[in-house]
């Protein structure tokens, strides 16, 4: 199949360097301490952030910073099939413990010991890249909830098809099984939080495709930094100041 025609387009109209259209809101579930929508394209995600709070179970409570814990889930609506998923199957399992590495990366837990933070994070609508727009809306969701944070952790997809690096790529690209590159970092401190990578590629275009996942990343970071400005703004306007 061509994922690229020869104008240099691919299946949806875009570039190979161009995202998809991102589109966030703050503040969407009004019991929690902070939460957030985030999409992607088509995908589109909800987190939830609960804390910091006591500690439910005792015998997890650290002394000298804060729990962590992160709970990802899909709606059975998400995908359009019909098969229902077991809830805390593996991938679910394996994607929380990935969120969670990352936001505790970037969350200053030092400074909140003896205390635990929740992130819940849904996927309402699946269509490639839902582990970066989970990771993209959590750190909404943590702004939100007024965490300190070292920075914004940000994440953003590439792969590799028809011999083109691709950027954020969509269900259908992603489904097609060529090499894709996940990657969170921390832009400000220009550090990388997370690099996963499914299948082999050559040492240089591996550089290619995570520099150009990176430049995704820096994308979203501006665009949720646009985000937080605005509503901040909107804060102040209510306040009178």
């Amino acid at each position: 199949m061509e994922y690229v025609n020869p104008e240099g387009l691919r299946l949806d109209g875009r570039r190979p360097m161009e995202m998809r259209q991102l589109r966030g809101e703050i503040g969407v579930v009004s019991r929690a301490d902070g939460s957030a929508v985030f999409e992607m394209g088509n995908t589109k995600v909800i987190a939830a952030v609960y804390g910091p709070r006591e500690v439910q179970n005792r015998s997890q409570q650290l002394n000298d910073q804060a729990l962590v814990r992160c709970e990802y889930s899909m709606a059975n609506f998400s995908t359009g099939d019909r098969m229902r998923r077991p809830k805390g199957d593996r991938r679910s399992t394996e994607i929380s413990l990935v969120i969670r590495q990352t936001m505790e990366a970037c969350i200053l837990t030092h400074l909140m010991p003896r205390s635990q933070i929740d992130i819940f994070v849904q996927v309402l609508q699946a269509d490639g890249g839902t582990r970066s727009a989970c990771i993209n809306a959590a750190t909404l969701a943590l702004a939100d909830a007024g965490i300190p944070m070292r920075d914004l952790v940000t994440s953003c997809g590439a792969g590799y098809l028809n011999g083109t690096p691709l950027l954020d790529l969509n269900y259908v690209e992603d489904s097609a099984g060529g090499p894709d590159v996940t990657v969170g970092i921390l832009p400000k401190l220009d550090k990388v939080t997370l690099l996963q990578m499914d299948a082999k590629l050559q040492m240089d275009t591996f550089e290619n495709v995570m520099q150009l996942a990176i430049e995704g990343c820096k994308a979203v970071a501006s665009y949720i930094r646009e985000i937080l400005l605005e509503n901040t703004k909107q804060l102040e306007s209510r306040r009178g100041v």
